[in-house]
């Protein structure tokens, strides 16, 4: 029975970490669109071998961060807890303030790691760290707003199971909107400094590779007209 079990938990890991970095492959891809850049065709595979490992170190990095996130968020809530007594109306405040803090500088730090980390493109820490902000900005205005929804509106106690998938769903497309827009405002922010954006080892310039495709077509079409 241990055998099968053990057996059954290294599936359940595999499946995880192929669906987890399947998922950071596409949202590089998606983020790949916003640079401009494609992945060099011949060196696919390895690009490909790249990605695999790039992700499954970050998903690590990424769930490292959120555990010491909770952990440090847990300690503040058990210290505010026993202060209460003492200092109540003070250490409500600043422990809050707090809190929000820690939380805001892990999501920043979940967000500059992502646009440094995944778009194929050579791009220095202090130019996405505007992006990474702003986005970790419309993260905590868009928990709070979701928090005080369900407080409100108490739509998981209406609707049971259903009304919490609607709220999770909501949250999920509503993250991966302020994603994808903090990374069209990063780009834009590098354009409007004028910083030059070169393609990383395997990748290249959209336009580029169309420019030379259409070298290469030019001269056989060339050689048709002609004969």
């Amino acid at each position: 029975m241990s055998g099968k079990s053990t057996i059954s938990v290294v599936i359940g890991i595999i499946t995880l970490i192929l669906g987890a970095t399947s998922v950071f492959g596409e949202i590089q891809d998606s983020i790949n669109i916003i640079w401009q850049v494609k992945a060099k065709p011949q060196k696919g595979w390895v690009k490909m071998i790249k990605d695999r490992v790039l992700s499954s170190s970050l998903i690590i990095t990424l769930g490292f961060l959120l555990m010491v996130s909770l952990v440090i968020n847990g300690a503040l809530l058990a210290v505010s807890d026993r202060l209460k007594t003492f200092l109540p109306d003070f250490t409500v405040v600043i422990f809050n303030v707090i809190n929000g803090a820690i939380s805001f500088v892990v999501i920043a730090v979940l967000f500059g790691v992502i646009f440094k980390v995944l778009p194929d493109v050579k791009i220095r820490w202090k130019d996405i760290w505007p992006g990474a902000l702003f986005t970790a900005v419309l993260f905590m205005i868009g928990r709070l707003l979701i928090s005080i929804y369900i407080e409100k509106s108490g739509t998981s106690s209406t609707y049971g199971a259903a009304g919490s998938l609607i709220v999770i769903l909501l949250w999920v497309y509503y993250t991966a909107a302020i994603l994808y827009f903090g990374a069209e405002f990063t780009r834009a922010y590098a354009d409007f400094k004028g910083i030059k954006i070169e393609p990383a080892e395997f990748a290249v310039h959209v336009e580029e590779k169309e420019q030379k495709k259409d070298v290469d077509v030019l001269p056989k079409q060339h050689k048709t007209d002609s004969k």
